[in-house]
Protein backbone atom coordinates (compact mmCIF):
# COMPACT_ATOMS: atom_id res chain seq x y z
CA UNK A 1 0.00 0.00 0.00
CA UNK A 2 2.78 2.27 0.70
CA UNK A 3 4.31 1.49 -2.71
CA UNK A 4 0.83 2.42 -4.57
CA UNK A 5 1.30 6.10 -2.50
CA UNK A 6 4.52 6.89 -4.32
CA UNK A 7 4.18 9.79 -6.80
CA UNK A 8 4.03 8.85 -9.87
CA UNK A 9 7.02 9.25 -12.43
CA UNK A 10 6.89 9.86 -16.38
CA UNK A 11 6.88 6.55 -17.94
CA UNK A 12 8.50 8.03 -20.96
CA UNK A 13 11.31 8.59 -18.70
CA UNK A 14 14.83 7.31 -17.04
CA UNK A 15 13.02 6.30 -13.80
CA UNK A 16 10.76 4.24 -15.11
CA UNK A 17 12.91 2.60 -17.20
CA UNK A 18 15.03 1.72 -14.29
CA UNK A 19 11.99 0.44 -12.79
CA UNK A 20 10.67 -1.90 -15.47
CA UNK A 21 14.26 -3.17 -15.51
CA UNK A 22 14.56 -4.09 -11.97
CA UNK A 23 10.87 -5.78 -12.54
CA UNK A 24 12.49 -8.05 -15.41
CA UNK A 25 15.39 -8.85 -13.75
CA UNK A 26 13.31 -10.04 -10.89
CA UNK A 27 10.92 -11.59 -12.27
CA UNK A 28 13.69 -14.35 -14.88
CA UNK A 29 13.94 -16.73 -11.54
CA UNK A 30 10.44 -17.02 -11.15
CA UNK A 31 9.66 -17.92 -14.82
CA UNK A 32 13.21 -20.06 -14.49
CA UNK A 33 14.97 -17.70 -17.61
CA UNK A 34 17.79 -15.83 -18.95
CA UNK A 35 15.85 -14.59 -21.49
CA UNK A 36 13.16 -12.56 -22.66
CA UNK A 37 10.00 -11.06 -20.46
CA UNK A 38 7.56 -8.57 -21.49
CA UNK A 39 5.43 -6.38 -19.05
CA UNK A 40 1.68 -5.80 -20.34
CA UNK A 41 -0.75 -3.28 -18.57
CA UNK A 42 -3.66 -6.38 -18.33
CA UNK A 43 -4.89 -9.12 -16.30
CA UNK A 44 -3.70 -12.61 -16.68
CA UNK A 45 -6.14 -13.10 -19.43
CA UNK A 46 -4.89 -10.23 -21.20
CA UNK A 47 -1.40 -12.29 -20.49
CA UNK A 48 -2.77 -15.27 -22.26
CA UNK A 49 -4.37 -13.40 -25.21
CA UNK A 50 -1.31 -11.68 -26.14
CA UNK A 51 0.63 -14.96 -26.29
CA UNK A 52 -1.35 -16.27 -28.49
CA UNK A 53 -2.15 -14.04 -30.91
CA UNK A 54 1.35 -12.76 -30.72
CA UNK A 55 2.77 -16.58 -31.78
CA UNK A 56 0.11 -18.14 -34.57
CA UNK A 57 -2.04 -17.03 -37.49
CA UNK A 58 -5.38 -18.23 -38.54
CA UNK A 59 -6.49 -21.43 -39.65
CA UNK A 60 -2.93 -23.09 -37.11
CA UNK A 61 -4.35 -26.41 -35.30
CA UNK A 62 -3.78 -25.81 -31.38
CA UNK A 63 -3.80 -28.53 -28.83
CA UNK A 64 -6.01 -27.44 -25.78
CA UNK A 65 -5.05 -29.23 -22.75
CA UNK A 66 -7.70 -28.15 -20.14
CA UNK A 67 -8.38 -29.44 -16.52
CA UNK A 68 -11.10 -26.69 -16.08
CA UNK A 69 -12.65 -23.54 -16.64
CA UNK A 70 -9.26 -21.44 -17.26
CA UNK A 71 -8.17 -24.24 -19.69
CA UNK A 72 -10.82 -23.69 -21.59
CA UNK A 73 -10.69 -19.94 -22.01
CA UNK A 74 -7.52 -20.20 -23.12
CA UNK A 75 -9.32 -22.36 -26.29
CA UNK A 76 -11.57 -19.86 -26.53
CA UNK A 77 -9.42 -17.21 -27.10
CA UNK A 78 -7.74 -19.43 -29.71
CA UNK A 79 -10.79 -19.98 -31.48
CA UNK A 80 -11.81 -16.42 -31.15
CA UNK A 81 -8.86 -15.46 -33.83
CA UNK A 82 -9.63 -18.26 -36.21
CA UNK A 83 -7.28 -20.89 -35.12
CA UNK A 84 -8.19 -24.49 -35.18
CA UNK A 85 -8.96 -25.87 -31.64
CA UNK A 86 -8.84 -29.26 -30.69
CA UNK A 87 -9.55 -30.08 -26.95
CA UNK A 88 -7.88 -33.24 -24.95
CA UNK A 89 -10.29 -33.77 -22.11
CA UNK A 90 -9.49 -34.41 -18.60
CA UNK A 91 -11.93 -35.41 -15.79
CA UNK A 92 -12.55 -32.29 -13.84
CA UNK A 93 -10.89 -32.62 -10.44
CA UNK A 94 -7.65 -34.68 -12.51
CA UNK A 95 -4.71 -33.58 -13.65
CA UNK A 96 -3.84 -33.89 -17.27
CA UNK A 97 -2.33 -37.19 -18.22
CA UNK A 98 1.16 -36.67 -19.69
CA UNK A 99 0.86 -40.62 -21.40
CA UNK A 100 -2.88 -39.37 -22.78
CA UNK A 101 -0.80 -36.11 -24.11
CA UNK A 102 1.86 -38.18 -25.47
CA UNK A 103 -0.54 -40.56 -27.14
CA UNK A 104 -1.72 -37.46 -28.86
CA UNK A 105 1.00 -35.67 -29.90
CA UNK A 106 2.32 -39.17 -31.10
CA UNK A 107 -0.37 -39.42 -33.21
CA UNK A 108 0.11 -36.51 -35.35
CA UNK A 109 3.13 -38.04 -37.75
CA UNK A 110 2.39 -35.03 -39.92
CA UNK A 111 2.69 -32.72 -37.30
CA UNK A 112 -0.26 -30.74 -38.19
CA UNK A 113 -0.10 -29.44 -34.44
CA UNK A 114 1.02 -25.79 -34.62
CA UNK A 115 0.51 -25.27 -30.54
CA UNK A 116 0.24 -26.91 -27.41
CA UNK A 117 -2.24 -24.75 -24.67
CA UNK A 118 -0.79 -25.66 -21.39
CA UNK A 119 -2.46 -24.60 -17.71
CA UNK A 120 -0.15 -24.81 -14.54
CA UNK A 121 -2.42 -24.18 -11.84
CA UNK A 122 -6.28 -24.51 -12.38
CA UNK A 123 -8.09 -22.54 -9.56
CA UNK A 124 -11.32 -23.56 -10.75
CA UNK A 125 -11.00 -26.94 -9.73
CA UNK A 126 -7.58 -26.82 -7.42
CA UNK A 127 -5.29 -28.95 -9.52
CA UNK A 128 -2.03 -28.38 -10.52
CA UNK A 129 -0.58 -30.06 -13.23
CA UNK A 130 3.36 -31.43 -13.32
CA UNK A 131 4.78 -29.34 -15.78
CA UNK A 132 8.08 -30.86 -15.85
CA UNK A 133 6.38 -34.27 -16.91
CA UNK A 134 4.45 -32.66 -19.34
CA UNK A 135 7.53 -30.83 -20.85
CA UNK A 136 8.87 -34.02 -21.97
CA UNK A 137 5.88 -35.10 -23.83
CA UNK A 138 5.83 -31.69 -26.08
CA UNK A 139 9.61 -31.39 -26.15
CA UNK A 140 9.61 -34.76 -28.27
CA UNK A 141 6.88 -33.03 -30.64
CA UNK A 142 8.11 -29.78 -30.98
CA UNK A 143 5.06 -27.70 -31.46
CA UNK A 144 4.91 -24.06 -29.69
CA UNK A 145 3.78 -24.67 -26.03
CA UNK A 146 2.27 -22.06 -24.27
CA UNK A 147 1.59 -22.39 -20.11
CA UNK A 148 -0.92 -20.23 -18.36
CA UNK A 149 0.45 -20.01 -14.85
CA UNK A 150 -1.29 -17.20 -13.31
CA UNK A 151 -1.85 -18.49 -10.21
CA UNK A 152 1.24 -21.43 -10.42
CA UNK A 153 3.79 -18.82 -11.17
CA UNK A 154 5.65 -18.56 -7.87
CA UNK A 155 4.15 -21.67 -5.86
CA UNK A 156 6.61 -23.91 -7.33
CA UNK A 157 9.86 -24.47 -9.42
CA UNK A 158 9.46 -23.31 -12.90
CA UNK A 159 11.54 -23.61 -15.95
CA UNK A 160 11.38 -21.93 -19.02
CA UNK A 161 14.62 -22.67 -20.18
CA UNK A 162 15.60 -25.98 -19.21
CA UNK A 163 11.87 -27.73 -20.01
CA UNK A 164 11.54 -26.13 -23.27
CA UNK A 165 8.50 -24.26 -22.83
CA UNK A 166 7.71 -21.43 -25.77
CA UNK A 167 6.12 -18.66 -23.75
CA UNK A 168 4.51 -18.32 -20.10
CA UNK A 169 1.82 -16.51 -18.55
CA UNK A 170 1.80 -15.00 -15.27
CA UNK A 171 0.27 -12.36 -13.16
CA UNK A 172 0.89 -9.24 -10.60
CA UNK A 173 -2.01 -10.56 -7.87
CA UNK A 174 -1.59 -13.91 -7.28
CA UNK A 175 1.03 -15.35 -5.07
CA UNK A 176 3.42 -12.37 -5.43
CA UNK A 177 -0.06 -10.38 -4.03
CA UNK A 178 0.39 -7.52 -5.65
CA UNK A 179 -2.63 -5.43 -6.69
CA UNK A 180 -4.00 -6.99 -10.18
CA UNK A 181 -3.39 -5.25 -13.59
CA UNK A 182 0.18 -6.65 -15.04
CA UNK A 183 0.76 -9.26 -16.94
CA UNK A 184 3.76 -10.68 -17.35
CA UNK A 185 5.20 -13.01 -20.36
CA UNK A 186 8.30 -15.02 -20.54
CA UNK A 187 9.70 -16.04 -23.97
CA UNK A 188 12.06 -18.44 -25.44
CA UNK A 189 13.67 -17.35 -28.06
CA UNK A 190 11.87 -19.53 -31.03
CA UNK A 191 9.16 -17.88 -29.40
CA UNK A 192 11.09 -14.53 -29.99
CA UNK A 193 12.07 -14.96 -33.60
CA UNK A 194 8.13 -16.24 -34.04
CA UNK A 195 6.87 -12.70 -32.85
CA UNK A 196 7.44 -11.17 -36.60
CA UNK A 197 5.75 -14.05 -38.78
CA UNK A 198 2.22 -14.35 -36.80
CA UNK A 199 -0.57 -12.96 -38.67
CA UNK A 200 -3.46 -12.96 -36.11
CA UNK A 201 -4.46 -9.26 -36.76
CA UNK A 202 -3.66 -7.49 -32.60
CA UNK A 203 -2.72 -4.15 -31.85
CA UNK A 204 -2.85 -3.41 -27.83
CA UNK A 205 -1.68 -6.58 -26.77
CA UNK A 206 0.89 -7.51 -28.57
CA UNK A 207 4.71 -8.55 -27.36
CA UNK A 208 6.45 -7.65 -30.27
CA UNK A 209 5.51 -4.06 -29.43
CA UNK A 210 6.23 -4.97 -26.25
CA UNK A 211 9.72 -6.08 -26.83
CA UNK A 212 10.42 -2.88 -29.15
CA UNK A 213 9.42 -0.36 -26.81
CA UNK A 214 11.29 -2.11 -23.78
CA UNK A 215 13.99 -1.84 -25.55
CA UNK A 216 13.70 1.71 -25.66
CA UNK A 217 12.77 1.93 -21.22
CA UNK A 218 9.32 2.04 -22.41
CA UNK A 219 5.51 0.75 -22.67
CA UNK A 220 3.63 0.69 -26.04
CA UNK A 221 1.12 2.18 -23.84
CA UNK A 222 0.26 4.14 -20.80
CA UNK A 223 1.36 1.60 -18.23
CA UNK A 224 -0.43 0.97 -14.87
CA UNK A 225 2.78 2.65 -12.98
CA UNK A 226 1.39 2.38 -9.40
CA UNK A 227 1.16 -1.37 -9.63
CA UNK A 228 4.36 -1.53 -11.33
CA UNK A 229 5.37 0.17 -7.97
CA UNK A 230 3.78 -2.41 -5.82
CA UNK A 231 4.74 -5.38 -7.91
CA UNK A 232 8.27 -4.07 -7.25
CA UNK A 233 7.56 -4.50 -3.54
CA UNK A 234 5.92 -7.98 -4.24
CA UNK A 235 8.76 -9.10 -5.53
CA UNK A 236 11.54 -7.88 -2.85
CA UNK A 237 9.43 -9.49 -0.09
CA UNK A 238 8.96 -12.99 -2.19
CA UNK A 239 12.95 -12.27 -2.84
CA UNK A 240 13.49 -11.90 0.85
CA UNK A 241 11.72 -14.61 1.91
CA UNK A 242 13.45 -16.89 -0.44
CA UNK A 243 11.39 -19.10 -3.45
CA UNK A 244 12.01 -22.44 -1.55
CA UNK A 245 10.70 -21.00 1.88
CA UNK A 246 7.42 -19.87 0.03
CA UNK A 247 6.76 -22.73 -1.83
CA UNK A 248 7.12 -24.43 1.38
CA UNK A 249 4.88 -22.42 2.97
CA UNK A 250 1.95 -22.80 0.35
CA UNK A 251 2.43 -26.48 0.94
CA UNK A 252 1.63 -26.07 4.75
CA UNK A 253 -1.19 -24.36 3.71
CA UNK A 254 -2.61 -26.31 1.58
CA UNK A 255 -1.99 -29.24 3.24
CA UNK A 256 -3.47 -27.65 6.54
CA UNK A 257 -6.49 -26.97 5.32
CA UNK A 258 -7.02 -30.54 3.68
CA UNK A 259 -6.23 -32.14 7.33
CA UNK A 260 -8.81 -29.13 8.69
CA UNK A 261 -11.87 -30.00 6.28
CA UNK A 262 -10.94 -33.57 6.82
CA UNK A 263 -11.29 -33.73 10.20
CA UNK A 264 -14.99 -31.96 9.43
CA UNK A 265 -16.07 -34.86 7.25
CA UNK A 266 -15.38 -33.46 3.99
CA UNK A 267 -13.77 -34.61 0.58
CA UNK A 268 -10.99 -32.88 -1.74
CA UNK A 269 -12.58 -32.32 -5.36
CA UNK A 270 -8.77 -32.77 -6.75
CA UNK A 271 -7.41 -35.97 -6.79
CA UNK A 272 -4.68 -37.25 -4.80
CA UNK A 273 -1.64 -36.56 -6.92
CA UNK A 274 -3.21 -33.57 -8.70
CA UNK A 275 -3.47 -31.15 -5.40
CA UNK A 276 -2.81 -27.39 -6.21
CA UNK A 277 -1.14 -25.82 -3.60
CA UNK A 278 -2.42 -22.02 -4.24
CA UNK A 279 -6.31 -23.28 -4.06
CA UNK A 280 -7.62 -25.79 -2.56
CA UNK A 281 -11.42 -27.00 -3.59
CA UNK A 282 -13.60 -29.32 -1.66
CA UNK A 283 -16.64 -30.92 -2.23
CA UNK A 284 -19.83 -29.22 -0.94
CA UNK A 285 -21.44 -31.55 2.10
CA UNK A 286 -24.94 -32.94 1.08
CA UNK A 287 -27.97 -31.25 2.31
CA UNK A 288 -25.94 -27.30 3.19
CA UNK A 289 -26.75 -24.28 1.34
CA UNK A 290 -23.21 -24.04 0.46
CA UNK A 291 -23.63 -20.05 -0.58
CA UNK A 292 -25.13 -19.19 2.48
CA UNK A 293 -22.13 -20.48 4.38
CA UNK A 294 -19.69 -18.16 2.46
CA UNK A 295 -21.93 -15.09 2.75
CA UNK A 296 -22.11 -15.51 6.41
CA UNK A 297 -18.13 -16.29 6.65
CA UNK A 298 -17.93 -12.92 4.86
CA UNK A 299 -21.04 -11.01 6.72
CA UNK A 300 -19.95 -12.35 10.27
CA UNK A 301 -16.20 -13.06 10.51
CA UNK A 302 -14.85 -11.13 7.74
CA UNK A 303 -13.48 -13.89 6.17
CA UNK A 304 -14.12 -14.71 2.36
CA UNK A 305 -13.72 -17.95 0.31
CA UNK A 306 -15.52 -19.00 -3.27
CA UNK A 307 -18.00 -21.27 -4.42
CA UNK A 308 -17.73 -23.12 -7.76
CA UNK A 309 -17.81 -21.22 -10.77
CA UNK A 310 -20.23 -21.95 -13.44
CA UNK A 311 -21.10 -26.16 -14.11
CA UNK A 312 -18.92 -26.42 -10.86
CA UNK A 313 -21.72 -24.05 -8.98
CA UNK A 314 -23.10 -25.08 -5.82
CA UNK A 315 -20.70 -28.62 -5.73
CA UNK A 316 -17.86 -27.34 -4.30
CA UNK A 317 -15.90 -24.54 -2.74
CA UNK A 318 -12.76 -22.91 -3.00
CA UNK A 319 -10.06 -21.64 -0.30
CA UNK A 320 -6.94 -19.97 -1.57
CA UNK A 321 -3.57 -19.83 0.56
CA UNK A 322 -2.20 -17.03 -1.69
CA UNK A 323 -1.69 -13.24 -0.54
CA UNK A 324 -0.35 -11.74 3.15
CA UNK A 325 -1.83 -14.86 4.99
CA UNK A 326 -0.97 -16.06 8.32
CA UNK A 327 -1.46 -19.26 10.22
CA UNK A 328 -3.31 -17.48 12.77
CA UNK A 329 -5.70 -16.80 9.42
CA UNK A 330 -6.03 -19.99 8.08
CA UNK A 331 -6.67 -21.49 11.51
CA UNK A 332 -9.35 -18.77 12.35
CA UNK A 333 -11.05 -19.62 8.95
CA UNK A 334 -11.21 -23.46 9.76
CA UNK A 335 -12.64 -22.45 12.98
CA UNK A 336 -15.37 -20.06 11.79
CA UNK A 337 -15.90 -22.46 8.78
CA UNK A 338 -16.40 -25.54 11.42
CA UNK A 339 -18.81 -23.22 13.38
CA UNK A 340 -20.69 -22.54 10.10
CA UNK A 341 -21.19 -25.67 8.56
CA UNK A 342 -22.73 -26.78 12.25
CA UNK A 343 -24.72 -23.83 12.78
CA UNK A 344 -26.06 -25.60 9.01
CA UNK A 345 -27.10 -28.48 10.66
CA UNK A 346 -23.32 -30.51 9.63
CA UNK A 347 -22.44 -32.48 12.45
CA UNK A 348 -18.88 -31.86 13.22
CA UNK A 349 -16.59 -32.32 16.10
CA UNK A 350 -15.81 -29.35 17.82
CA UNK A 351 -12.38 -27.70 17.90
CA UNK A 352 -11.20 -30.98 15.27
CA UNK A 353 -10.37 -28.97 12.17
CA UNK A 354 -8.14 -26.74 14.01
CA UNK A 355 -6.57 -29.04 15.73
CA UNK A 356 -5.60 -30.95 12.72
CA UNK A 357 -4.47 -28.09 11.06
CA UNK A 358 -2.02 -26.94 13.63
CA UNK A 359 -0.91 -30.32 13.98
CA UNK A 360 0.42 -29.80 9.72
CA UNK A 361 1.74 -26.63 10.91
CA UNK A 362 3.87 -28.35 13.66
CA UNK A 363 5.47 -30.64 12.29
CA UNK A 364 6.08 -28.86 8.65
CA UNK A 365 9.11 -27.22 8.60
CA UNK A 366 8.82 -24.51 5.86
CA UNK A 367 5.34 -23.10 7.40
CA UNK A 368 6.91 -21.40 11.06
CA UNK A 369 5.39 -17.61 10.41
CA UNK A 370 5.01 -15.43 13.66
CA UNK A 371 2.10 -13.45 13.55
CA UNK A 372 4.28 -10.46 13.69
CA UNK A 373 6.15 -11.66 10.71
CA UNK A 374 2.67 -11.69 8.82
CA UNK A 375 0.77 -9.04 10.31
CA UNK A 376 -2.67 -9.53 8.38
CA UNK A 377 -4.89 -6.57 9.39
CA UNK A 378 -7.81 -8.66 7.59
CA UNK A 379 -8.83 -12.13 7.74
CA UNK A 380 -9.09 -12.77 3.64
CA UNK A 381 -8.66 -15.89 1.92
CA UNK A 382 -8.45 -14.98 -1.71
CA UNK A 383 -9.29 -17.01 -4.25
Amino acid sequence: MTALAKPLIDHRGPAFAQLIERITHELRPLFGTAGTVALLGSSGTGGMEAALVSLFSPGDRLLACPVGLFGLRFAEIGRAYGCEVEVLETELGSALDPQRLAERLGADRKRHIDGVLLTHNETSTGVQNDLAALSRVVADHGALTLVDSVSGLGASDVRLDEWGFDAIVGASQKVLAAPPGVAMVALSDRAVERLGTAEVPSFYLNLRKALDFYALGQTPWTPPVSTLFALEMALERYAAEGPENVWRRLAAYAEAIHAGVAALGLTLFSKPGAHSKTVVAINSPAGVDMAAVIRTLREEHGITISGGQEHLRGKIFRIGTMGDLSQTDLLALLSALESTLSRAGLPVKKDAAVRAALDVFLTHDGAQKTDGQRDAQTMAVPT
